[in-house]
């Protein structure tokens, strides 16, 4: 499911149906269908958890401007890449009349809200296709591997990113904001001397 789209509510309703979909036709390939199906209601809301951040969001915009929620939603809606030219110029003549001045702030806000939500589902495949690179080099993978494995990812500078104030920082100093020793210092290793 995409970032932009209904209520959480109506996002389980169809998420709900998908799941009793694959149910009906479980019995025709069970070895295949069937893990499918339980992986999908096993994490149903984990996979889902980004809606409710959303519809959060939304409502705290309306509640910051003022405005019926219907109204950012709409606002919303016209972010959708799926949605054709006239769909769209139909959503922004609505909001546009209904929000007035306020119509370029609420767009602004929700372009922020979008930065900020974060699928699960996109993470969880970009942290997994990073670390398969890794798990091949050892037939047998022990805690200590994995704490090294995690000390080097947290602390490895983006060499490029679609996000240009990623790049040259760590996973770690984007997330504190603030910028980290040496690795040495932080692995409480002695600095290395070079050899006169």
């Amino acid at each position: 499911m995409g970032l932009i789209g209904p209520h959480q509510r109506i996002r389980e309703e169809l998420f709900d149906f998908i799941v009793a979909e694959l149910r009906i036709r479980e019995q025709q390939a069970p070895h295949r269908i069937g893990p499918i199906r339980r992986k999908l209601e096993n994490q149903k809301s984990d996979l889902l958890r980004f809606a409710s951040l959303v519809d959060q969001g939304l409502t705290a915009i309306a509640r910051e401007y003022e405005i019926n929620e219907s109204h950012v939603r709409k606002v919303f809606l016209m972010e959708d890449p799926g949605l054709s030219s006239p769909q769209r110029q139909s959503l922004e003549e609505q909001a546009r009349k209904i929000l007035q001045h306020r119509f370029y702030w609420v767009q602004k806000a929700i372009e922020e809200l979008l930065g900020e939500v974060i699928r699960a589902s996109s993470v969880i495949e970009n942290l997994n296709s990073r670390l398969r690179n890794y798990f091949f080099l050892r037939k047998q993978i022990g805690s200590s591997y994995l704490d090294l494995l995690r000390f080097f990812l947290n602390h490895r500078r983006f060499v490029r990113s679609k996000h240009s104030h990623r790049i040259g920082k760590t996973p770690r100093e984007l997330m504190t904001g603030q910028s980290h020793p040496h690795w040495l210092d932080l692995l409480e290793l002695p600095p290395c001397r070079l050899a006169a």
